[in-house]
């Protein structure tokens, strides 16, 4: 596959980043299918497994400068999966959910990325594709990458708009994810008649009205218009060491 797409991307002239899909039967054989002219949505997937900036060096090439790497200088190492997150409703099959961001909590750790284009308070419009990040970890092996995902996931907050980071999430608890049973019927096979938690829900519930009752204090410095929830360093009495 990868000798017949440079052999397409020569036979056309094509210069710069580009991906080459093709469609693979049970027997091993392949078919053409399309040529993608730019980066594709998944790109740092490939970033994360070979440690190339794909944009650094389409911007290079842009300018006029030389391809510094040669085929042998790439290598893939571990695993990396990638979720996008969208301003979508799983339950009503993937519409867009658009509406105003009213809070964005980002997942930190080792071995995670989010490219993320939001942020609190932002407008999520109708006019335009609903994705609002990409989410990628790279782990030593897809179990591990799986695992970090999950992590990951479980820290990411929308809130004020739909999406599929629940499902998400039960997507790759799955057996038949950890088994590598993914087909492009996967999801009416395995998911047809999904639905969130109802124990999930009912703790979000109670979580938002703690939320609401909890005293909120202002920071020394802070904005007046801002309010935070009280640290300890702010509760606690007098303590010593």
């Amino acid at each position: 596959m990868g000798q017949a797409a440079v052999a397409a991307a020569k036979a056309a002239g094509y210069v710069n980043a580009g991906t080459v899909e093709f469609i693979l039967d049970p027997d091993g054989n392949f078919y053409f299918l399309e040529v993608n002219t730019r980066l594709q949505v998944e790109h740092p997937i490939t970033e994360m497994i070979t440690g190339v900036d794909l944009v650094c060096h389409q911007i290079k090439i842009a300018a006029g400068s030389p391809l510094t790497l040669a085929q042998e200088d790439l290598s893939g190492r571990g695993h990396a999966l990638e979720c996008r997150i969208y301003a979508e409703d799983p339950e009503q099959n993937f519409m867009p959910s658009p509406g105003k961001i009213t809070f964005l909590q980002e997942p930190t750790g080792p071995g995670g990325r989010n490219d993320c284009g939001v942020y609190s308070g932002v407008e999520v419009p109708v006019e335009y594709d609903p994705i609002l990040s990409k989410l990628v970890v790279h782990a030593e092996t897809r179990e591990l990458a799986i695992s970090r995902m999950i992590r990951a996931l479980e820290a990411y907050a929308v809130l004020g708009v739909k999406t599929p980071i629940g499902f998400l999430l039960d997507v790759l608890a799955s057996r038949p994810f950890a088994d590598g049973d993914t087909y492009t019927d996967f999801i009416e096979t395995h998911f047809s008649d999904w639905a969130p938690d109802s124990d999930a829900l009912d703790l979000a519930a109670i979580a938002y009205a703690a939320d609401a009752m909890a005293p909120k204090v202002r920071m020394a410095g802070a904005n007046t218009a801002t309010a935070v929830h009280p640290g300890p360093w702010q509760t606690l009495t007098n303590w010593r060491l």
